[in-house]
């Protein structure tokens, strides 16, 4: 069963600077195509950034030019790094393929609060 981690969320400052991690259990990433989700409180869980099968990359209205996703292969490791984050940006943050597969379970996630 593959599991994913997610890492690095934390309170930041309006205006700084994240970046966060999610580790997979095993060599996915030549199967899966990897996405960043995230979830704000009374709200649904949306698509923030996720890889091509080409190897592009594709990112919501609202973070692009803000968020870049990467990946480590070697690691099996997928990156977002967040930079001038908002307020609006605080949510839980979740890696899965994409799209999802409803056999994957959704990991933990980790917590992003932008707040002065």
């Amino acid at each position: 069963q593959v599991q994913f981690v997610e890492s690095g969320g934390g309170l930041v400052q309006p205006g700084g600077s994240l970046r966060l991690s999610c580790a997979a259990s095993g060599s996915i990433f030549n199967i899966y195509v990897m996405g960043w989700y995230r979830q704000a409180p009374g709200k649904q869980r949306e698509l923030v950034a996720r890889f091509s099968r080409g190897g592009t990359t594709n990112y919501a209205d609202s973070v692009k030019g803000r968020f870049t996703i990467s990946r480590d292969n070697a690691k099996n490791t997928v990156y977002l790094q967040m930079n001038s984050l908002k307020p609006e940006d605080t949510a839980i943050y979740y890696c899965n393929p994409y799209p999802p597969i409803s056999t994957i379970n959704w990991g933990q996630g980790t917590q992003v609060t932008v707040s002065s």
